[in-house]
């Protein structure tokens, strides 16, 4: 098991839960760019990102490169943040979203813009069907979507297959 993070920080962050895990020795993290992974083509038989594609500089570039590091008929995993859409969920959401959210983030936090970096990004970031095109235009088949907590967080998967 490998994992990379552009971020130092969140590198050691990892390492240190891995050491408390008794995972040392069994999961490597490396600091490398999702857009440019240090790996040869098709090494790995999933490629999973959990909230972070939506910080990816060029998500589209990020999605092809981890396809491009994933073998044939293996499989992508990405875990992000989406906006419900039925009732009572998606009201209750955007509220908490814009308004509690940031009210506790700057009450508990030195960096007030955390926490309005969250719901800004999340917003502006294509989730549901969008994402799920995204993901196609990257060269995935078999794409799908499994909505999580009504919606505010969901699992996408997709499929490299063996002929493109």
């Amino acid at each position: 098991i490998c994992g990379i993070d552009i971020s130092a920080g969140m590198l050691e962050i990892g390492k240190d839960k891995i050491a408390k895990r008794g995972y040392s020795g069994k999961i490597e993290l490396i600091r490398a760019d999702s857009e440019d992974i240090p790996f040869e083509d098709g090494l790995f038989d999933v490629a999973m990102v959990a909230f972070g594609v939506r910080n990816f500089a060029d998500p589209l570039k990020g999605l092809k490169e981890m396809r491009r590091v994933i073998r044939k008929n293996g499989m992508i995993l990405v875990l992000e943040f989406s906006r419900p859409s039925s009732f009572p969920f998606r009201p209750l959401y955007n509220f908490y979203f814009r308004n509690i959210l940031p009210f506790f983030g700057r009450l508990f936090s030195k960096d007030k813009s955390a926490y309005t970096y969250l719901p800004d990004s999340v917003s502006k970031f294509p989730d549901n069907e969008d994402f799920l095109k995204l993901l196609r235009e990257a060269g995935f088949s078999d794409t799908r979507q499994v909505k999580l907590t009504g919606g505010v967080a969901s699992i996408y998967t997709g499929i490299k297959m063996a002929v493109q």
